[in-house]
């Protein structure tokens, strides 16, 4: 059974990817040092999700997890976009490496020579590890390995595809263990490295995790959009109420997770009161404040009290509702995350930040969708597929 992306869904997508161009083209001829960081905000957010979705793909194979293997196309599908925004968020840091935009302050010369009134103490202590030659050099190496894992297991599932094969699935479960090691670390550091390097002067040891269990549950959301999407298409027979009951526990708990962690940073900080610490914080509640408090309600209280009832996960239509909530709520959360940083108080919700987000997705459910086409969306020869058939909870 095959997923057929129609002519309809294809324009649409073109639609979005086309008004994004637009906004993006406009923002930069009208106001670029505003349209530099919603480029970046929806590189990294868009390019997170799809890594989320390979992580949780690895995560499956590691645990030796059977009832996955039903919904295990949607993950694939959702990776495949990786490659494409790893491009986009490579080439925006590339083009901030060489100062055509001021999204890192870190980047500047003058911070780093003691004789220009510029000089900065703090951030030239910090020149060892933040300096734009070691900086991309990292930054290759995290796009450049997650790809790479990308392409062993969709080659290993290809394989898969044309018959019952032990060995082979074997040795997908000993490449997710390797790519789970090369994953925590370097989804941390990355994080370091994109997004909390543009507040030079703060750091937390959490931000990795944070950052983290932000595009982890947004991927789960968007697994969760895309088999809910398929399955109203009348495909994907073989999942049911018990794959979506998963999908949305797992929503549920991941919710819950990055709320745990949201709250043990600003937790620690506030009560520490530590100047260099609090600023970040300051800054946020003083000129981001209703997106800020929004950001709490959208990604933990709704989710958490409207998937808190099991019928609730079973219900398709809620569960496709609260999936978006969540999207949206961890796209805003972003962006509380990079504009403090990069406009200060001068920020704007207007037609660049929507039209640019609008393009993004419009992108990433072209290629998405596209990945889907090329493939059967049943994986009958998966060791696991009979176990995930008749999945039961």
């Amino acid at each position: 059974m095959n997923y057929t992306f129609s002519s309809k869904t294809r324009n649409i997508c073109l639609a979005l990817i086309a008004i994004g161009v637009l906004s993006l083209v406009g923002g930069f001829l009208t106001d670029a040092h505003r349209t530099w960081p919603s480029l970046l905000l929806n590189s990294f957010f868009f390019m997170a999700i799809g890594l989320g979705a390979l992580f949780f793909m690895a995560v499956q194979y590691a645990a030796e997890a059977g009832w996955s293997a039903a919904v295990k196309r949607p993950m694939e599908a959702i990776a495949s976009y990786l490659p494409y925004g790893a491009a986009f968020l490579f080439l925006t840091l590339v083009l901030s490496s060489l100062h055509l935009n001021h999204l890192y302050h870190w980047m500047d010369p003058a911070l780093y020579d003691k004789t220009s009134p510029d000089y900065d103490e703090i951030i030239s202590g910090k020149s060892g590890f933040l300096n734009v030659p070691f900086f991309l050099i990292r930054t290759v190496v995290y796009l450049g390995g997650w790809i790479l894992f990308l392409r062993a297991f969709m080659k290993k599932s290809a394989i898969e595809m044309q018959g019952y094969n032990v060995s082979n699935w074997k040795s997908s479960q000993q490449l997710a263990a390797w790519f789970l090691v090369f994953f925590a670390v370097t989804s941390s550091t990355s994080a370091w490295d994109w997004i909390m390097s543009i507040d030079t002067h703060w750091f937390s040891t959490l931000f990795g995790w944070y950052t983290f269990a932000g595009f982890f549950v947004s991927a789960l959301s968007m697994i969760t959009l895309i088999t809910l999407y398929l399955k109203n298409q009348g495909l994907l027979p073989e999942v049911n109420d018990n794959h979506i009951h998963d999908l949305g526990k797992f929503m549920f708990a991941f919710s819950v997770f990055w709320t745990y962690l949201w709250v043990s940073q600003f937790m620690l900080i506030w009560y520490s009161n530590i100047p260099e610490e609090v600023t970040y914080f300051m800054d946020r509640f003083a000129n981001y404040k209703f997106i800020f408090i929004l950001n709490l309600f959208l990604n933990f209280f709704f989710p958490f009290l409207v998937l808190m009832r099991r019928g609730s996960k079973r219900n398709y239509n809620l569960l496709f509702f609260v999936g978006i909530v969540i999207i949206f709520g961890h796209w805003s959360d972003n962006f509380v995350m990079i504009m403090p940083g990069t406009v200060k108080e001068h920020w704007h919700f207007g037609w660049v930040e929507i039209g640019t987000m609008l393009g993004f997705l419009g992108f990433f459910g072209f290629i998405v969708l596209r990945s889907l086409a090329s493939r059967p969306l049943q994986n009958k020869t998966h060791v696991f597929y009979e176990e995930s058939v008749h999945h039961h909870i």
